[in-house]
């Protein structure tokens, strides 16, 4: 298949490359596009050949469900059903914005889409052009992240054509996400609404506005090979470079004395990576990549560098990458769970 490969300016957006893509979506075809947490593999979410196309197109089990993306609150009603309060509260603070619910879904969903669940997510993104795209698409885009499953998601067009060219029919390219991190995933059709993905907005945002949250233990704990993942990111491996990582957790200065023993006993044999905030990365200056993912206090800059730093460590054959901790206040929660998923759960305590 011969990708085509647009860029558009968020800020002018060319419609004639809108109307082209949003074409081929409805034609049945498959775009990758900007949103502003990561890049978004789209098709017609409710053509279950459509969904079929984009599990191939990844590799993606096809009980992994996909999200739905909208581009206007009126179209939540035909997708969904017994909405409860909490949404529309939710959506008045956080749509458009990172954020997914996840509602019982109707019939007009294919199962296909929901990876065979009775319920759907849904989300509202805020960049301009998936805007666009889901306007002139028809309404419904499913969109999981644009890249090969289980590989970091992609935050850049660059990340896309690495994984998708060839593969799909068209990439927008819009420069980096903003965020670059997925969107936090909040299910609303339990009688306690749960968090199964945590994100940009964080537990603690969601409590303001629903009161009780339950968080499930698959946010930081491997899930079971029986379970039915009921969102994206729960069940299988995800967010992983080609090198084993593991995350390095106790006193700073024990930290760094393991990471240096590491790097040192690999010198020569195995490539070594390191990710490290600003004020460790110059303890780290023997390893063959040194991934400075920023100060601890720019929570923002280190969300928004992990994917492109954990592709860089492939860029660079990278065998092995050992990470401190990232547990900041606000976005710890996201990057931890991302970095765990990336290292299957692979932590060092010393």
């Amino acid at each position: 298949m011969n990708t085509i490969y647009k860029s558009v300016d968020a800020g002018n957006i060319d419609q004639s490359v809108i109307k082209e893509a949003g074409q081929i979506v409805r034609r049945g075809g498959l775009v990758a596009f900007p949103t502003e947490t990561v890049y978004g593999l789209g098709g017609d979410a409710l053509s279950p050949s459509s969904s079929k196309k984009i599990y191939e197109a990844k590799g993606r089990p096809s009980d992994n469900p996909l999200i739905v993306h909208i581009a206007d609150m009126d179209d939540l009603d035909r997708i969904a059903e017994n909405i409860p309060k909490a949404a529309y509260a939710l959506a008045d603070r956080y749509w458009p914005g990172p954020l997914t619910m996840i509602f019982k879904k109707k019939s007009v969903v294919p199962s296909e889409t929901t990876g065979g669940l009775d319920t759907v997510a849904v989300r509202f993104p805020s960049h301009p052009v998936a805007q666009a795209l889901i306007k002139a698409s028809g309404g419904y885009i499913a969109a999981p992240s644009a890249n090969i499953s289980g590989r970091p998601s992609p935050t850049s067009g660059d990340h896309v054509r690495q994984d998708m060219d060839g593969r799909i029919d068209m990439i927008i390219d819009s420069g980096p996400c903003d965020i670059g991190l997925e969107s936090t995933i909040i299910d609303l059709s339990t009688d306690v609404p749960m968090m199964l993905r945590p994100g940009f907005v964080s537990a603690e945002m969601l409590r303001q506005v629903v009161g009780e949250l339950d968080t499930d233990p698959a946010v930081f704990h491997k899930a079971g090979a029986d379970i039915r993942p009921k969102a994206p990111g729960m069940k299988y491996r995800h967010y992983a470079p080609k090198g084993k990582v593991a995350i390095v957790s106790g006193n700073r200065d024990d930290v760094i004395r393991y990471i240096r023993d590491k790097i040192d006993g690999n010198k020569g044999k195995v490539r070594t990576a390191v990710l490290s905030d600003s004020e460790d990365a110059g303890q780290f200056k023997e390893a063959d990549l040194v991934a400075d993912m920023g100060e601890r206090s720019d929570e923002s800059a280190i969300a928004s560098r992990l994917y492109d730093m954990l592709r860089a460590c492939d860029d660079e054959n990278i065998e092995e990458i050992y990470s401190e901790e990232f547990n900041t206040p606000q976005l710890g929660q996201a990057i931890m769970n991302r970095l765990i998923k990336a290292a299957g759960h692979n932590t060092i305590k010393v």
